[in-house]
């Protein structure tokens, strides 16, 4: 039996303004590589998001900050070099990191504006 030739997971995040949650997406270095009414996937490199605007309580309820999107990278100072300026102008608060966390990974949280939390992380562990 051949297996299928998985790509990568692309979660959904329901959000209340999906204008917003673009323009967050695309400071942090992601693309918009499509856009149609109440939905935009965005993407950088294999890390791909699909937004998707809320309508009352049709979608997943927003703002848990809970982990619920991380992104495993390669390099978590080159990235956060990178987006610093972003990272700086963001309210006091909604940044964390990087930080070394003692499950073996080094972290930079975002909290974006629809209050999911966004994490990119590097694995440190041995």
């Amino acid at each position: 039996m051949e297996k299928g030739k998985f790509i990568r997971i692309t979660p959904f995040i329901h959000v209340p303004d999906i204008n917003a949650a673009v323009k967050f997406f695309e400071d942090l270095g992601f693309v918009t590589y499509f856009r149609m009414g109440d939905y935009a996937y965005v993407q950088r490199e294999t890390a791909g998001v699909r937004l998707m605007q809320n309508h009352g309580d049709d979608g997943a309820p927003a703002g848990n900050r809970r982990f619920s999107y991380y992104i495993d990278v390669e390099d978590i100072e080159a990235l956060y070099r990178e987006l610093k300026p972003v990272l700086d102008a963001m309210p006091a608060g909604d940044v964390h990191g990087p930080a070394d966390k003692p499950y073996g990974q080094r972290e930079v949280c975002v909290l974006a504006p629809d209050g999911n939390l966004l994490v990119f992380g590097q694995s440190i562990g041995g």
